[in-house]
């Protein structure tokens, strides 16, 4: 799989975001650093249309396997943030302004800023009901926003992936 060089000087890597209605496979660029072993990419930034990873992830992407489709991965590491998605039906300027405040305060951070879309990644630390807490009290304000989480359920059953659990645990 090669690595582009296209967004501000940074490495970036095609992968598989899910397929359009008419068959076409849908990709999204997201930038990486290259890791020592062979194919692997530390995320620098959570993807807004990619599911199952945020940043801090390794990840494996093997062109060489052709039973998978083009910009397949796998998750080889979980860096411990979760992956916030945030959509708006306008433009997002104020609810960007007052949200990535209160994430910031939580030690979160703001990975991508578009005119109808917002990407967080934060600690899962911080805990589940302490960020859908903020969340949800930013966008009553904003009835045409909807967010949700890009790394916490399985994309084909929609169970947890329950990758926090080691994170998380004692040991």
């Amino acid at each position: 799989m090669a690595v582009d060089t296209v967004i501000g000087g940074q490495p970036t890597l095609e992968l598989l975001a899910g397929q359009h209605p008419n068959g076409d496979m849908v990709v999204e660029r997201v930038l990486i650093s290259p890791q020592p072993e062979a194919h692997s990419y530390l995320l620098l930034k959570s993807p807004v249309f990619v599911r199952g990873i945020a940043r801090g992830d390794v990840i494996r992407a093997d062109s060489s396997d052709n039973s998978q489709p083009k910009g397949s991965f796998k998750v080889l590491q979980h860096g411990g943030n979760l992956c916030v998605r945030v959509f708006t039906k306008e433009d997002n300027d104020s609810l960007e302004q007052s949200l990535t405040s209160a994430i910031e305060k939580l030690g979160g951070d703001l990975d991508i800023h578009e005119k109808r879309v917002l990407v967080y990644s934060i600690h899962v630390s911080c805990g589940f009901n302490t960020i859908e807490k903020i969340v949800s009290e930013q966008l009553q304000q904003y009835p045409q926003a909807n967010w949700l989480y890009g790394n916490v359920y399985d994309p084909a059953s929609g169970e947890p992936l329950n990758w926090w659990q080691a994170i998380l645990s004692p040991d």
